[in-house]
């Protein structure tokens, strides 16, 4: 007897229509934890939002 993996060809399609979705969901939730967790080691490059530290230190 064979192991069979379920995962077909239906599955896949069915995947890769959430890929994008899931896709701009994380990269929101990253955003998040960085604005959340104040990294200012990634922050400090961030266009607009890194003006906020001192170019001094």
């Amino acid at each position: 007897m064979a192991f069979r993996i379920p995962f077909g060809k239906k599955h896949a399609k069915i995947a890769s229509s959430f890929a994008r979705s899931g896709a701009g969901f994380g990269g929101a939730a990253g955003l998040a934890l960085l604005y959340y967790t104040d990294w200012k080691l990634v922050l400090q490059y961030v266009p607009i939002y890194g003006s906020k530290y001192d170019k001094a230190e």
